[in-house]
């Protein structure tokens, strides 16, 4: 295995650090409370109600699998390349219902569009890393 630049494991490191940020809004989301849900705009009430079961296991394995992905990068695994794949398949399909199918692309604002870009920037960011590290022998 060839030795990874310094860099790659403090990135992988960070990586991991948004990931656990993203489960941890995956069981905020999860375990919504009706006062909370009280608390949300008539849209985001029917928005969040309207959530296909496919769209929310479709975040679940993007956060879980983006964490597990991170790890195995910290961890020098080859198996974190087809993790973090996955866990962009995750971010890709919670969007298109997010942003295509549910009809609410004028209801969830520019910040949902700001955050969920930035979201789908860093999947594939961390697709290439991986595939990078195992053209490269930094994992095995």
């Amino acid at each position: 295995m060839n030795t990874s630049p310094t860099w790659f494991r403090p990135v992988a490191v960070v990586a991991l650090l948004w990931n656990v940020l993203g489960c941890a809004a995956f069981f905020a989301d999860a375990t919504v409370t009706s006062e909370r849900l009280s608390k949300m705009t008539a849209a985001q009430q029917t928005l969040y109600a309207a959530r296909p079961s496919w769209s929310v296991a479709a975040t679940a394995v993007a956060v879980l699998l983006g964490a597990a992905g991170c790890i195995g990068l910290i961890l020098r695994r080859k198996w974190s390349t087809w993790a973090l794949v996955l866990s962009l398949v995750g971010v890709v399909a919670q969007d298109l219902w997010l942003f295509v199918l549910s009809g609410a692309v004028g209801q969830v604002g520019v910040v949902a569009f700001v955050t969920q870009g930035l979201v789908l920037v860093i999947s594939v960011a961390l697709v290439v890393l991986a595939r990078r590290a195992s053209a490269r022998g930094w994992v095995s």
